[in-house]
């Protein structure tokens, strides 16, 4: 099970960023009920949830805090790639951004809205974005 996050990079205010998600070793389609989550870290600050997407029906969540200026998307034609779109970024939206996999259930919003985190069981190594005023 490998996650791979790339895209992140150094922009100013008001640009835009597409991270992605590259997952490996493990099923993520129709047949069964898992969710890619995307998290972002900024220093000093708990880790935040941001958007979800499931692997069954497409179901997505984003947070209220980001609603609005980021998409969520996955592509499974060959490898699974999970996008996270980001226009009209904000200096705030500064952090390390993560992806995880949850092998029990679809996205589920309650765990963003209590920070139930632990329930995605790997994550990748982040990737750092950094949005200049």
């Amino acid at each position: 099970v490998q996650l791979v996050e790339s895209g992140g990079g150094l922009v100013q205010a008001g640009g835009s960023l597409r991270l992605s998600c590259e997952a490996s070793g493990f099923t993520f389609d129709d047949s069964v009920d898992r969710a890619i989550g995307w998290f972002r870290q900024a220093p000093g600050k708990e880790r935040e949830g941001v958007s979800c997407i499931s692997s069954s029906g497409g179901n997505t969540y984003v947070a209220d805090s980001v609603k609005g200026r980021f998409t969520i998307s996955s592509d499974n034609a060959e490898n699974t790639v999970v996008y996270l779109q980001i226009d009209s970024l904000k200096p705030e939206d500064t952090a390390v951004y993560y992806c995880a996999v949850d092998f029990q259930s679809g996205c589920l919003p309650q765990a963003f809205y209590y920070r139930q985190y632990d329930q995605y069981d790997r994550w990748g190594q982040g990737t750092q974005v950094t949005v200049s005023s």
